[in-house]
């Protein structure tokens, strides 16, 4: 018997594995553009903080973020959530600008009839 007897093993060759490879994942969808959607939250958030103090770009701008923000809703576009919070704060801005304006209205109205 031999000497170097490892456990009943005789000089055996080492065994060469091929190396395993990994599988590539599935092809990923692409990115849904979100230019709309974005364009609509901050037309949406600016609308709303200048609601209460310019008079009449908060109406434009918030007109334009429920436009954008309802286009991009409807065309089942990325950033579905940006475009709800776009559509809400051109919404809720376009209340208090319309509030200013009437309001402006009937003042300079009754200071003309002085």
């Amino acid at each position: 018997m031999d000497s170097n007897n490892n456990f009943g093993q005789q000089n055996q060759q080492p065994v060469y594995q091929q190396p395993v490879y990994q599988q590539p994942g599935m092809p990923q969808e692409p990115k849904k553009p979100v230019g709309l959607a974005v364009a609509s939250m901050v037309l949406g958030i600016v609308a709303l903080v200048l609601s209460c103090c310019v008079p009449y770009l908060p109406i434009v701008l918030a007109l334009l973020a429920v436009v954008l923000g309802a286009v991009s809703l409807a065309k089942k576009m990325g950033g579905t959530g940006m475009a709800v919070a776009g559509l809400v704060c051109g919404i809720i801005g376009l209340v208090p600008a319309v509030i200013v304006i009437v309001s402006g209205a009937a003042l300079f109205s009754a200071l003309g009839s002085l």
